[in-house]
């Protein structure tokens, strides 16, 4: 997984499940059992893409990551790279606020208790 996997899981999570979750670059499962590293989750899909063209690496199909035409994933993907054309660094921009998140500027009530105010 690199940048644009997870910046895409982001607009999924928050589109479609109204949450505001991606891919972290580390992830243990909640039984602690495995520990999921994607040594990648920094780099642009671009850079990676002219780095497989350099070495030569076979291109392997994939079905099942959501690459396939109409999925949402390939919706996303179309919006973010218009954003990039119309909006030089966009990606780099909403990247970092991913990792510069302010939990207590939120609306979640498991930090806050906004009811009582209401």
């Amino acid at each position: 997984h690199h940048r644009e996997d997870i910046l895409e899981t982001f607009f999924l999570n928050l589109y479609f499940s109204g949450k505001l979750e991606t891919m972290p670059p580390i992830y243990e499962t909640d039984d602690k059992e495995l520990q999921v590293i994607r040594p990648l989750s920094y780099t642009k899909e671009k850079d990676i893409e002219v780095y497989a063209e350099y070495m030569n690496f076979p291109i392997i199909p994939c079905n099942l990551c959501g690459s396939q035409e109409g999925m949402q994933r390939q919706v996303l993907k179309k919006m973010m790279n218009e954003w990039e054309q119309n909006y030089p660094n966009r990606k780099e921009v909403v990247f970092n606020a991913l990792k510069n998140v302010s939990p207590s500027h939120l609306l979640d009530t498991s930090i806050f208790e906004f009811s009582k105010f209401s």
